[in-house]
C-alpha cells in the first residue's frame, strides 16, 4: 500500500452503510413476529428469535470491523466519536428487536382480538421510521466522499427530515394501543397487560433510537 493509503487507510463508512442494513434487517422481522402472535404461531416465533439472533450477530460482526478500522482513521469528515455515537443508536435498534422476539418467546402471550387492527397499525409505523431513516443513512459513503456536503447532503436532509415527526406519529398510536388495552383490562390478566406493555415498549424504542440515529446523521451533515 502507498504512504497515502497507510496514512488515510480503509474506510469506515462503507462498513457502516452495511451495518446499518444489518440493523434493518432486524427491523424488518418485527412484522412476521407479529404476524406469528396473531397466529398463535409460536414454533414460527421461535423461528425467527432464532434468525434475528443470527442477524443481530452479523451486524455486531460488522460492528467489531468498524471499531477496528476507526483508531487508524486520521482524516475523516467527522470525529471517530461520533461514528461510536451512530454505532451505539443503531446498537440499540437490533437490541430492542431482539428483545422484542424474546418477550414474544418466553411465553405464549395471546392477542386480544379487539387489539389487532391498532397492534398491526402501531408494528408498521416503526417500519416506516426505520425504513425513512434506512434511505438516509445508506448515502453515509456517498456523504463522506463529499465531506458531508453538495447535492448529496441535501438529498439526504431531505430523507431523513421526517424521521422525528414519524417517531411522533409511532408514539401518538402507542397511546392509543396502550389506552385500548386498559380498556380491556376486565378481560386481560394483570400479566398478559405485563407483557402488552413490554412489548410496546421495545418496539417503540425502536422507533426512538431510530430518531436518535437520524439526528445524529443531521448533526453530521450541518456541522462537517
Amino acid at each position: 500500500m502507498s504512504f497515502i493509503g497507510d496514512l488515510f487507510g480503509k474506510s469506515p463508512f462503507g462498513p457502516l452503510v452495511e451495518h446499518t442494513k444489518k440493523v434493518h434487517e432486524c427491523v424488518e422481522m418485527i412484522r412476521p413476529l407479529a404476524e406469528a402472535l396473531v397466529k398463535e404461531d409460536y414454533e414460527e416465533i421461535h423461528r425467527l428469535q432464532d434468525s434475528v439472533c443470527k442477524v443481530e450477530y452479523q451486524a455486531d460482526q460488522i460492528k467489531h470491523e468498524i471499531r477496528e478500522l476507526l483508531p487508524r482513521r486520521y482524516f475523516m469528515p467527522v470525529a471517530s466519536s461520533v461514528l461510536e455515537d451512530f454505532l451505539h443508536y443503531q446498537d440499540k435498534i437490533a437490541d430492542s428487536v431482539q428483545d422484542f422476539a424474546v418477550i414474544l418467546l418466553i411465553r405464549q402471550t395471546k392477542l386480544h382480538p379487539a387489539l389487532r387492527e391498532e397492534y398491526f397499525g402501531f408494528v408498521d409505523q416503526i417500519l416506516k421510521v426505520s425504513r425513512m431513516l434506512l434511505s438516509g443513512a445508506e448515502e453515509l459513503q456517498e456523504l463522506a466522499e463529499t465531506s458531508f456536503g453538495g447535492a448529496e447532503a441535501t438529498s439526504v436532509l431531505e430523507r431523513i427530515r421526517g424521521v422525528g415527526e414519524e417517531e411522533w406519529k409511532a408514539d401518538r398510536l402507542q397511546r392509543v394501543l396502550s389506552k385500548k388495552i386498559y380498556s380491556l383490562e376486565k378481560e386481560i390478566d394483570p400479566v398478559t397487560i405485563m407483557f402488552y406493555d413490554k412489548m410496546l415498549r421495545t418496539l417503540s424504542s425502536v422507533a426512538n433510537e431510530a430518531e436518535n440515529t437520524a439526528e445524529l446523521l443531521r448533526r453530521m451533515i450541518l456541522h462537517s
